[in-house]
């Protein structure tokens, strides 16, 4: 798996980390470097453990699935972004007490972002050999994407917001469409 293939998949498995981002930016009130700086170190962690932990996972099964690895890749891929794409599209009800300054929040809102790419971990462990390389840039883009989200959010509040998210999940759709048909077709 290229180098740009797997930033891509960073880029569209930050896109619900991003969303939450710029909802939390509208949030604050007073917002500043920190508070950015918190939710960014939070999503982009977790989005670099989840995928690792998935990668662990897959490789446990990975020489049981050789023979149909690319199905399962494409299965998972479009599974996670159909979900986000599902998800855009869903009305979200306003919950009390979900301020992102709050520690216990961050964090469940850190896991609920980061689960689809433990999904996609397992497909790397499958595809690629360079796990380090991929969770490292999973990690970095989804930090980028979710410290200027907060900002973004602080600006324009919830107009991107679902849009971003089902942005992601076609962009997943096509690489697991992309890894099948090159794998049927070479």
């Amino acid at each position: 798996m290229g180098l740009i293939t797997i930033i891509v998949i960073a880029i569209g498995l930050a896109m619900d980390a991003f969303a939450v981002s710029i909802v939390s930016g509208a949030a604050y009130k007073r917002l500043h470097t920190k508070h950015a700086l918190r939710i960014a170190v939070f999503f982009g962690g977790f989005q670099a453990i989840m995928p690792l932990i998935g990668s662990l996972a897959g490789l446990s099964v990975k020489q049981h699935i050789a023979d149909y690895d690319h199905w399962v890749a494409f299965g998972l891929l479009a599974a996670v972004g159909g979900k986000m794409i599902y998800e855009s599209f869903k009305i979200k009800p306003a919950q009390a007490n979900r301020s992102p300054a709050n520690i216990p929040v961050l964090l469940v809102l850190s896991v609920a972002t980061s689960i689809d790419a433990f999904a996609v971990g397992i497909t790397l462990s499958l595809i690629t050999a360079s796990i380090a390389v991929a969770v490292t840039i999973i990690g970095l883009v989804t930090f980028v994407l979710s410290y200027l989200g907060v900002f973004i959010g602080k600006k324009f509040g919830h107009f991107f917001e679902n849009k971003i998210e089902a942005l992601g999940g076609i962009v997943l759709i096509a690489i697991g469409l992309k890894i099948l048909l090159e794998h049927l077709y070479s």
